[in-house]
């Protein structure tokens, strides 16, 4: 026989509106992992391949302004911050397997670790080249990405700090607002090519100076940290099942996003660049 907790629970549907959002979530990490993955092996192949081939100004085929030979310790800055996160995006959705936690929690620890270590190499590293060289875009680009910067760094602190003091809640909540955070480097370009697709190049302006550049510039992370901070507070506060299921729509249609775009930006940019990394030829 049930008890009165669980049959209230089933009873107002929060039992089935628990369940839906818990696997929709699921499947947002599934979707991002497979695409961050890709996203990863294309990083290191490619600006990593290129680097030890001495070909390092090949960098700015992918995005211009990247390497200056001008400016060396801006582009070891920003090629700490490519190397870092291609780590952040392998690791980031084994974090979150509570199924992982629960049984191999030491491991859990040292990828944790590496995790944190990683989020502010990144940071530090997209700062210092910031600081260095400045971006393509100016001015408002600077203060958008710095602060992308400064908040990845801040999450990934939280995250460590609470997981010291044995604050779990607070520690996951922290590690799913760094792990949104983290997708943003590669949303970015699927946002411009989403853009592109349905609206030409409406707002963009020759050295990002149109007006959708300049709102690209703080919305390839802020909207993931409302969606973090929405899936923080439906899994926390139990509300009424109405909110669950609409967080778990929000879910899945950002799930439809990443995959479509996984599958036109692997198979036009992300894969040919990797082989062209590796191989040493032309794209």
């Amino acid at each position: 026989m049930r008890s009165a907790d669980t049959a209230r629970a089933g009873g107002d549907g929060r039992g089935w509106s628990d369940a839906i959002l818990r696997w929709s979530g699921r499947l947002l990490v599934a979707a991002t992992w497979i695409s961050g993955a890709i996203f990863a092996i294309y990083i290191l192949a490619f600006f990593g391949g290129v680097a030890l081939r001495g070909a390092a100004e090949r960098w700015n085929e992918s995005l211009p302004g990247l390497h200056d030979a001008a400016a060396p310790a801006a582009t070891l800055a920003i090629g700490v911050h490519f190397a870092a996160g291609g780590v952040l995006l392998l690791l980031g959705p084994i974090q979150l397997i509570g199924r992982l936690r629960r049984r191999l929690p030491a491991l859990h620890r040292w990828l944790g670790r590496t995790y944190v270590i990683s989020a502010g190499l990144a940071g530090l590293g997209g700062l210092g080249f910031i600081l260095g060289a400045g971006t393509i875009g100016g001015r408002l680009m600077d203060v958008g990405f710095g602060g992308y910067g400064v908040l990845m760094v801040l999450c990934a602190v939280e995250g460590w700090r609470h997981a010291r003091a044995g604050r779990y809640d607070r520690h996951r909540a922290w590690a799913i607002r760094l792990f949104a955070l983290t997708v943003g480097s590669w949303l970015y370009r699927m946002e411009y090519a989403a853009w592109s697709v349905l609206a030409g190049d409406l707002g963009q302006g020759r050295g990002f100076t149109g007006w959708f550049d300049a709102i690209m510039m703080f919305f390839f992370y802020i909207p993931n940290l409302i969606v973090a901070e929405v899936f923080i507070r439906a899994r926390g506060a139990r509300p009424h099942p109405v909110w669950r299921l609409a967080t778990a729509a929000l879910l899945l249609a950002a799930t439809a996003f990443v995959a479509l775009a996984t599958w036109l930006f692997a198979r036009g940019v992300w894969v040919p660049q990797a082989i062209s990394g590796l191989s040493g030829g032309p794209v």
